[in-house]
């Protein structure tokens, strides 16, 4: 059901200039955070603005949104850009604190290489019960991933994007194995968040199989995790008028009941 609107706030979650997310608030009984992930394969002339519209229906459906910003490449190093959306969820306790929101709900929705970003907070809870760290100040209850790059040396070696992975990455898997260990979501499983990935065959930028086998990893793992198969192009699932939106928003909902 849709509500009457919802309220902005651009803000700081950090010190830098890419350390910024836009808060929207919904104006109906809130059912949680949904913190958002834009893609564009960590590239710098991708911004929030790709993933401003689906925060925004999501406000009017009921959720206070966290649409997020941070470092891409050219602006920082691939463990800034984990650190920067790390950080970023985090901070979800200090909007809760000051806005009223409910910081025991949070999600995530990761769009494209945004998907890779969202499973990788999404696991950190789990991570870090494995290697007996401290755990983050905000755990994640439900990931949804669309379109996401969810198996980072199957797409290095297939050159998706252009060869962004291997950019992201300063190089292939054999050189830098230890790099794609600690960044590709397909070796982090477990992450013991109950996970919807979404994917159309049809995706013209990230192969379908990508989703295929991270979920069949996840699930093997022990992972509450299902592929939805949408229907679209590798855009139609931020495109808010699509079916393929719908589905995401359906996935959200059933994570939150």
């Amino acid at each position: 059901m849709i509500s009457s609107g919802s309220s902005t706030h651009r803000l700081f979650y950090g010190p830098g200039p890419h350390h910024v997310g836009e808060l929207r608030r919904t104006r109906s009984r809130s059912r949680g955070i949904v913190v958002v992930v834009h893609g564009g394969f960590w590239r710098p002339h991708r911004t929030l603005t790709m993933t401003a519209p689906a925060a925004v229906e999501l406000a009017h459906r009921g959720w206070d949104t966290w649409n997020i910003e941070y470092r891409r490449m050219g602006q920082g190093s691939w463990h800034d850009t984990l650190a920067d959306c790390a950080a970023a969820v985090d901070h979800s306790a200090v909007l809760a604190d000051r806005y009223a929101l409910d910081s025991d709900r949070v999600f995530i929705l990761g769009h494209s290489a945004g998907g890779q970003l969202a499973a990788w907070c999404a696991g950190r809870t789990a991570a870090a019960d494995r290697t007996s760290q401290t755990s983050p100040t905000v755990p994640v209850s439900g990931l949804v991933t669309v379109a996401g790059v969810l198996h980072l040396a199957a797409a290095a070696r297939a050159g998706t994007g252009d060869g962004a992975v291997e950019q992201f990455l300063g190089g292939p898997p054999e050189a830098v194995p230890e790099h794609y260990t600690a960044a590709d979501p397909i070796t982090r499983a477990p992450i013991s968040t109950p996970t919807r990935c979404l994917h159309s065959r049809a995706d013209e930028r990230v192969p379908f199989a990508f989703t295929e086998h991270y979920v069949a990893a996840a699930t093997a793992a022990g992972d509450d995790a299902r592929l939805l198969e949408i229907p679209g192009s590798h855009a139609d699932v931020i495109n808010t008028e699509s079916s393929a939106f719908e589905v995401a928003a359906a996935a959200l909902s059933e994570l939150s009941e």
